[in-house]
């Protein structure tokens, strides 16, 4: 299967009013999790990595070319994605390996400043082929010390009309909108605005993605995509029940364990999570 870009699987989501799965993968267990599960639903996917995970996980001179490897050789079609990407050096790597999508994150910065970012790293990808996705309103962020003060969360909302001139201003391809989710794992039920979500829906071309895409009910996801959402992040929830399944199997006393068992047991486990997701997304049946 030929690599697909961002862009081609969103705009596909958007027309059809689905949403394409964008799980971040940290290890080869999981990115062959999330391509199983992808083709044993018919589904298109995107498997991604965040430029703070590279840090801590994997360097992506080294998980990028599995990545890639694996998104050439599925049954259906894979995008490959550099999540948050924070600096220009590590977007270029991600480009120059052969990425076809990336994301530029500057939204914690003022909006012309968040502009200027986003058109120099779209005239880049571009010219190689690749999608670009930006962020406009910083999301908030759950754990790690920061607590999320939901009585002020309608302050963050993405303004609908400073996106239609974001992305007027960018060429941007995607668009990550904030309307009440949170990165990381809730501790608290969010708070999503629907209302806000559809004003910008009616205003902006794009496809619209949202972060912080753990935690949220079937319902959550159904309204999102009904009002206009085309991609979904999804890798806290994930990781946290995968990790949990798996040390609860190595604390067996009477199982013996080797390295490849645990590679077997995650990427049963992402497949299996990720099957439903991809079934409640409703990418199903539509690569």
């Amino acid at each position: 299967m030929v690599l697909a870009t961002g862009i081609e699987l969103t705009q596909a989501a958007q027309q059809a009013q689905y949403a394409v799965g964008a799980f971040n993968v940290t290890s080869i267990a999981m990115a062959r999790g999330v391509v199983a599960a992808a083709e044993a639903t018919n589904s298109p996917v995107i498997i991604q990595i965040g430029e703070k995970q590279l840090t801590n996980y994997a360097p992506l001179e080294l998980i990028g070319p599995v990545m890639l490897t694996l998104a050439r050789s599925a049954k259906v079609p894979v995008a490959v994605h550099l999540d948050h990407g924070f600096s220009y050096s590590v977007i270029m790597q991600a480009l120059k390996l052969g990425f076809s999508s990336v994301m530029i994150d500057a939204s914690q910065v003022d909006f012309n400043a968040n502009v200027a970012a986003t058109r120099e790293v779209v005239q880049a990808a571009h010219a190689l082929g690749a999608s670009v996705e930006a962020e406009l309103g910083p999301m908030n962020r759950e754990g790690g010390g920061t607590t999320v003060d939901y009585s002020q969360l309608a302050q963050t909302y993405t303004d609908p009309q400073a996106a239609v001139r974001f992305v007027s201003s960018t060429d941007v391809d995607m668009l990550a909108i904030a309307y009440g989710t949170v990165h990381g794992v809730y501790s608290q039920t969010p708070h999503l605005s629907f209302e806000r979500l559809q004003q910008i829906s009616r205003l902006v071309t794009v496809p619209l993605v949202v972060h912080g895409g753990s935690g949220l009910t079937d319902q959550d996801y159904r309204h999102s995509i009904t009002n206009g959402i085309s991609k979904i992040n999804y890798y806290s929830t994930l990781a946290f029940q995968v990790a949990n399944a798996v040390g609860q199997r190595l604390q067996n006393p009477d199982e013996q364990v080797f390295i490849s068992d645990v590679d077997n047991w995650t990427q049963a486990l992402v497949q299996a999570e990720v099957v439903t997701k991809l079934q409640v997304f409703g990418s199903a049946g539509k690569a």
